[in-house]
């Protein structure tokens, strides 16, 4: 009974932070794709051609609420993952919960350091603005970094084995969706607005799946193994009997023929 518990308790303390990652990233996936208000937000803007962080540029009528909801999830985003990286069993694991704390972060500094403009809207808006440029440049190096550091490490563990299987189909579309994205900044605009918001569903999604993972982790290394199922004796007896009653119905239809 004592080593039970011995061995229970670490356990017990291992999962707790992937309960806590598991519930902060599950909010953090829906609060991500809080864009989907300007459904029925009259924010003035056409989402096939505007970024969504147009929504929080300097002068749109609404930045304090799209602005507010995006640091509410870079706030779920870096606990959930500080969370997953305390609870993390590998090296790749850790440093893959590490970049996405770092997309929270950058995603704060987006907030922080938002549009001058709406150039989807406003003539004469470009749409480079430096600071901003920077910052959301830094949310997807950290982003990818993530994805592909925590799928490596589910595969190479075996578990979770959601973020294993589906995890690469995630981060292959995630990248296109956003390589469609950069037209403005190139000088060729037009439906990027599109692939953004395809780009985010998929993010979305990717916490959702790290939230699915979390709550689903491997064995920590060390933890005692199952016990051996021992063979199961009452079966091998009843065959025993059985034979044994074979064997005498036999010998008793013997006697009788010879009688």
């Amino acid at each position: 009974m004592t080593e039970t518990t011995t061995h229970s308790r670490p356990a017990r303390r291992a999962r707790e932070p992937l309960r806590t990652a598991a519930a902060l990233l599950a909010a953090a996936a829906l609060v991500y794709n809080a864009w989907v208000l300007e459904a029925v937000v009259p924010t003035g803007l056409d989402p096939r051609h505007a970024y969504v962080s147009e929504l929080y540029a300097v002068g749109s009528p609404y930045r304090w609420l799209f602005g507010g909801l995006e640091l509410v999830c870079a706030a779920l985003i870096v606990t959930g993952a500080v969370a997953g990286g305390a609870a993390a069993t590998d090296r790749l694991g850790r440093v893959g919960w590490w970049a996405l704390a770092g997309v929270g972060l950058c995603s704060t500094a987006d907030v922080l350091m938002p549009m001058a403009c709406a150039p989807s809207v406003q003539p004469g808006c470009r749409a480079v603005h430096p600071a901003h440029t920077v910052t959301s440049a830094l949310v997807h190096c950290c982003l990818f970094a993530c994805m592909t550091l925590l799928v490596h490490s589910a595969r190479r563990r075996g578990e979770p084995r959601s973020v294993a299987r589906w995890g690469p189909l995630f981060a292959g579309g995630a990248l296109v969706s956003s390589l469609c994205t950069v037209g403005p900044l190139l000088g060729y605009g037009g439906w990027h607005g599109v692939a953004q918001r395809c780009h985010l569903l998929l993010v979305g999604a990717w916490l959702a799946l790290l939230a699915h993972g979390a709550r689903t982790p491997c064995p920590p290394p060390g933890a005692p193994a199952p016990p051996v199922a021992r063979p199961r004796r009452p079966r091998r007896a009843t065959r025993g009997l059985l034979r044994g009653a074979r064997g005498l119905l036999r010998g008793a239809r013997g006697g009788r023929q010879t009688g």
